[in-house]
């Protein structure tokens, strides 16, 4: 695959962390999941920052088993102040010097993968998390975990758009329960560490994040769109359509982990996402249709035998809390990031 970013955009978040970004220099960050489209863009914000803000780099100890990671995640990068381990975090790894942050973004959050790997999603998110979390103890460094916004599961229209507070509504058996319950797992643990060990822990919960990086193998539903644009075919809208979903573009999405990572209070959950607007499935196509300015066909089908059903109807944030405690502001709007996924995206699907 071409190269995976829009070099501006890791500009962007770069700046839009202002002097917050001071707080990594000189330190020591232990990040899993470091190959993933989430990894790869903490990798590029670091490197950044390391050559253009800070006066002492950050050095990063980065893992991935590479299981998910694909054509863009498998070549690794060698770059200044950067130590690669090819590692499942199930097993146990303790880094020869002290990390001061923690950043558990290991996981198998695709459908597609998770369905096809039921254990090891599972696995990632609890045993991954507990021995993360071992290190995080050992060396009194600072946690963030990145959960999921699946953990509400199907929310009562009486909790969406849905606070941190809202308990949920999920299966424990069913295609996606080894994804939403290992999720909920982990958050317990992050919970206990912190009552229990004094230990400072962060939980992030994303919303629908997109953006150049993401890779036609990832299966989720803007790469679908982009694939099946790229190769002339009408795009594909899983269910009845009118599921709703709010999305945030990697920028924003980015702005806002970082910021929990570098000032999230002790103990506290954070939801990161873009609130507005929630849209149907239906009107995504349209929206994607209206960035391009030509006629995008469409078929609605059943989910496929690769696909996990049972999806939630609706899932919107609510970012309140993100908004007073970390000053986290969405500023990408759903055009604009649609128009620079698709545009990236017709470059980087070309022939791949």
């Amino acid at each position: 695959m071409k190269d995976s970013y829009l070099g501006s955009d890791i500009v962007e978040i770069a700046n839009c962390l202002g002097e917050k970004a001071d707080l990594l220099a000189g330190k020591t960050v232990l990040l899993t999941g470091a190959r993933g489209f989430l990894g790869r863009y903490f990798t590029r914000v670091f490197a950044y920052l390391n050559e253009n803000r800070l006066d002492k780099p950050c050095s990063v100890i980065a893992l991935d088993n590479l299981i998910t990671s694909g054509e863009a995640g498998e070549a690794i990068p060698d770059i200044p102040h950067f130590t690669f381990f090819h590692h499942d975090v199930i097993e146990p790894f303790t880094p020869k010097g002290k990390a001061d942050f923690v950043v558990h973004a290991a996981g198998i959050a695709s459908p597609f993968h998770y369905r096809a790997h039921p254990m090891e999603t599972l696995e990632v998110a609890i045993w991954g998390t507990r021995n993360m979390l071992k290190v995080a103890h050992r060396d009194d460094a600072s946690f963030t975990f990145f959960s999921s916004s699946e953990i509400y599961g199907d929310p009562d229209p009486r909790h969406v758009p849905s606070p941190e507070s809202y308990r949920g509504n999920v299966s424990s058996q069913g295609p996606r329960a080894c994804y939403d319950e290992s999720k909920r797992v982990g958050e317990t643990m992050c919970y206990i560490y912190h009552k229990h060990y004094g230990i400072h822990t962060n939980i992030i919960r994303p919303f629908n994040v997109f953006g150049p990086g993401m890779q036609k193998t990832d299966y989720r539903v803007l790469p679908n769109f982009a694939a099946h644009l790229q190769e002339g075919k009408p795009l594909n809208v899983y269910g009845s359509g009118t599921q709703t979903r709010t999305f945030c573009y990697i920028t924003d999405a980015m702005v806002g982990f970082l910021l929990t990572v570098l000032a999230g209070m002790p103990g506290e959950t954070y939801n990161i996402g873009n609130p507005r607007p929630e849209i149907s499935m239906f009107d995504l196509v349209a929206r994607v249709a209206g960035v391009l300015g030509r006629e995008v066909l469409h078929n609605v089908i059943e989910h496929p035998d690769s696909y996990p059903a049972d999806e939630p109807h609706r899932r919107c944030p609510d970012i309140r809390k993100a908004e007073l405690q970390l000053g986290f502001l969405p500023q990408v709007e759903l055009d604009d990031g649609l128009s620079r996924f698709f545009t990236w995206a017709a470059k980087a699907y070309a022939g791949s």
